[in-house]
């Protein structure tokens, strides 16, 4: 499996353009709401600025995950490269430098939360989706190191 490193400021385009591949493969039933352009502008405008992102992969970026205190904002690996480690890579540096993380995972996204239960996180909340902008019913999920 290829390391986990911390992104710079030059992998936003490749993060960006894998959120887009990642959620269009394994969310399809998520509306479509931004474009390429919208998601790389915020990618690079909030979540570089405001989150600890790492990545996993050398040449091609095979995932990434974005943090900050108490919360996973966003972790996505390349569909090609799920089950080799890499999410739990970078997972595990997320859980290293916290004591808490919560996280929100859509609810039909049983592979995810199968994911994260197996690394102790627990559902503390459900919800309808309509606090979401897809409107998708999710569920908020939380870990604390023992």
């Amino acid at each position: 499996m290829p390391g986990i490193r911390p992104a710079t400021p030059q992998d936003v385009e490749a993060v960006a353009r894998l959120f887009r591949v990642v959620r269009t493969a394994c969310l399809p039933y998520l509306p479509d709401l931004h474009t390429p352009a919208a998601e790389l502008a915020f990618f690079r405008d909030h979540v570089f600025p405001g989150c600890t992102v790492w990545i996993a992969g050398e040449a091609a970026i095979d995932g990434f995950c974005a943090w900050r205190p108490g919360w996973v904002d966003h972790l996505y690996i390349r569909p090609d490269c799920h089950g080799q480690g890499r999410g739990t890579a970078l997972l595990a540096q997320a859980m290293a430098e916290h004591p808490k993380l919560r996280l929100w995972v859509f609810q039909r996204n049983a592979q995810a939360l199968r994911f994260y239960a197996a690394r102790g996180f627990r559902v503390v909340e459900r919800t309808d989706g309509s606090r979401n902008e897809e409107h998708e019913p999710d569920a908020l999920l939380e870990w604390v190191r023992a």
